[in-house]
């Protein structure tokens, strides 16, 4: 099985990450990946990500912006 993110703009399309994605294993290893670059993701133009399993969207879009209050 394979775990991969989609990296969009707020409205969808599919943009270039800044951080070189990876195929993971497991969901854990790629919700702990994005996690831990998400501001990178952020600062180079990303707004949201979708998480596949095999090419089967698994949620998303999950937006990388901080909620407001």
């Amino acid at each position: 099985m394979a775990w991969t993110w989609r990296f969009e703009k707020s409205d969808g399309t599919e943009t270039q990450p800044a951080v070189e994605p990876e195929e993971f294993t497991t969901q854990g290893d790629a919700e702990s990946w994005i996690g831990e670059v998400w501001r990178e993701l952020l600062e180079g133009g990303v707004d949201q990500v979708r998480l596949s399993e095999d090419g089967k969207e698994i949620y998303g879009p999950m937006s990388l912006h901080e909620a407001k209050d």
